[in-house]
């Protein structure tokens, strides 16, 4: 298995992980969603909404949008659940088609991001990618761990690269065209 090879495997388990998390964020009860907990943010909304602002950014670095940081400061959160849902999935399937459009070479190429106070920076896309990846595993897990507080259980995250998971995954890899 080549790095780019990889790197779309994460990209279909980021849009797998997050369809695992947002079945159980639906199943929440009224106030569970919004409600404050113990974590880096202070609720499973703030947390959700901070990954799919963080996933603008980066995509727009990624696809040289032009945006620049605005991507991320001028992100309108959302206070409903189905609809950061929907938002997350579009990211989802867009960082799935930037991944399915790259080539090995793409991955030490440079694109530049926008760091307001420290300027622009040139990133590899590769490291950009790795570090997108670690980001979302990162704060689903803490939505993981505040889900646990809550009247749904949270999903198992982490079967979806081994062979000897496909079946129990089968149905959702299907359900999402991966």
């Amino acid at each position: 298995m080549t790095l780019l090879d990889h790197l779309r495997r994460m990209a279909g388990n980021n849009l797998w992980s997050n369809a695992r998390i947002y079945r159980a964020v639906l199943a929440l009860k009224p106030g569970e969603f919004e409600a404050e907990r113990t974590s880096f943010f202070p609720s499973i909304k703030a947390t959700l909404n901070h990954i799919l602002a963080v996933d603008h950014l980066y995509l727009d670095f990624l696809e040289e949008g032009g945006v620049g940081a605005a991507a991320h400061d001028e992100f309108v959160p959302f206070d409903e659940p189905h609809a950061l849902f929907a938002a997350q999935t579009v990211a989802d399937r867009r960082l799935i088609a930037f991944c399915d459009g790259l080539k090995e070479a793409d991955l030490d190429r440079r694109v530049i991001t926008d760091r307001r106070e420290d300027g622009m920076i040139p990133e590899r896309i590769g490291d950009i990618l790795a570090h997108v990846f670690l980001h979302d595993i990162h704060h689903r897990g803490q939505v993981h761990a505040m889900l646990s507080s809550t009247s749904v259980a949270p999903p198992q995250l982490d079967e979806f690269l081994l062979d000897y998971d496909i079946k129990l995954r089968k149905a959702e890899i299907e359900w999402l065209g991966l």
